[in-house]
């Protein structure tokens, strides 16, 4: 496995200078801000803002959100993508997957492709290195 997963409460190098292709918020990332994981994660399903980010007042504060609140930060897997744990509202135990222009929950690794897997599926297929994230690793 190429990426180890980060002590909790950790931020890992490339979070205070990463740059996303397709951050559209007029505000920059604050990747020094003070992250509020007892606020409420903004989500419940996927959002792919690099299609849909049409109105800076209503889309920024939760692009800003989903980086910043209800989760602890697990690890990343390449400049720009991180895996999250949600620690609060309905996605919590879930883990979510930040990327350049996308957020999604996880789904299991398996044939069936279980859309509820929690956090202990994704453990088990990041430790095994099984996964999409395990064929598009950098280093």
């Amino acid at each position: 496995m190429a990426h180890a997963l980060l002590p909790l409460g950790s931020l890992p190098e490339n979070w205070q200078r990463w740059k996303a292709d397709c951050w559209l918020s007029p505000e920059p990332f604050d990747g020094t801000a003070v992250r509020k994981s007892t606020d409420p994660f903004p989500l419940e399903e996927e959002w792919q803002w690099e299609y849909d980010y049409y109105d800076h007042d209503e889309h920024s504060p939760l692009l800003h959100g989903i980086y910043q609140k209800g989760s602890v930060l697990l690890g990343g897997n390449r400049d720009c993508e991180f895996w999250v744990l949600v620690v609060t509202g309905p996605q919590r135990g879930r883990v979510w997957w930040l990327g350049g222009g996308c957020v999604a929950p996880y789904t299991d690794a398996g044939e069936e492709c279980e859309p509820e897997a929690d956090f202990v599926a994704w453990f088990q297929d990041w430790q095994a290195d099984r996964g999409w994230w395990s064929e598009h690793l950098d280093g």
